[in-house]
């Protein structure tokens, strides 16, 4: 508040690139329950309903010939479908609808993002900590329900030498448990770095000096984000399916 009033005063700018993550109720007032609806929970649900529009009202009516909607949604099917089995498997596509869900859903979340006054469900690590809590209690749930205590044999490395292989386990169990901190950081981290970075130069554009080359600037970071909006989800939902890979075939 005081650099707010100290800006006006000096008739600087003054912009704050993280007020756009700030979680608010619907109805006003300050204080947040768990059950109160907020800005993330109303960018959620949207979320789903662009989903399930896509998905099974926009493929409802199928054809030979089809709609812009199934076209969209068969492309999407396709790739996902191929990017299961070719990662982690012929044996992982009983796991396709939730990994498909997965990718359409943080699909769906950073496009919405990108929508002026909009409110970037994945820049909060409140949600993507869920998602990848969910993907590492599924995959090893699954690992040790398949292969039983020879789960356990992800974490030995037989083709090194033996005297490393305990200093290697050590490494391997670090590394398995860090898996849904690196998952959720990585895809929070890069949204909300790209929402930043755009609402500085917007920040910028007040200026009369600097305007057309901030206007440059956020186009050419908007474009920037719509790819990784798409290469976020392709990310999230490609190292679900290395980690579903190991869980299924866990020896070296």
């Amino acid at each position: 508040m005081a650099s707010e009033a100290h800006g006006a005063e000096t008739g600087g700018l003054v912009f704050h690139p993280m007020d756009q993550f700030i979680v608010k109720p619907l109805f006003g007032g300050d204080v947040i329950n768990w059950y109160t609806p907020t800005n993330v929970t109303l960018w959620l649900a949207i979320a789903i309903v662009c989903v399930v529009a896509l998905m099974v009202v926009g493929t409802r009516r199928r054809a030979i010939v089809p709609s812009r909607s199934q076209s969209v949604g068969e492309l999407a099917y396709g790739f996902v479908y191929k990017m299961v089995e070719d990662v982690a498997g012929k044996d992982a596509i009983k796991f396709f609808p939730y990994i498909m869900t997965l990718f359409m859903f943080i699909v769906f979340a950073n496009f919405l993002g990108m929508v002026p006054m909009a409110f970037t469900t994945t820049s909060h690590f409140a949600v993507t900590v869920v998602l990848a809590l969910l993907v590492f209690v599924t995959v090893t749930v699954v690992g040790f329900a398949k292969n039983g205590a020879a789960f356990l044999g992800l974490f030995w490395v037989k083709s090194a030498p033996l005297p490393l292989r305990p200093v290697l386990a050590i490494i391997e169990v670090i590394s398995y448990f860090v898996r849904p901190v690196s998952h959720s950081i990585r895809l929070a981290g890069n949204v909300m770095a790209g929402h930043a970075v755009i609402k500085v130069f917007a920040g910028f554009a007040a200026i009369a000096v600097v305007s057309p080359l901030s206007v440059v600037a956020i186009t050419a970071m908007y474009g920037l984000e719509v790819l990784v909006s798409f290469i976020q989800a392709y990310v999230f939902t490609i190292l679900t399916c290395v980690y579903l890979k190991d869980a299924l075939h866990p020896s070296h």
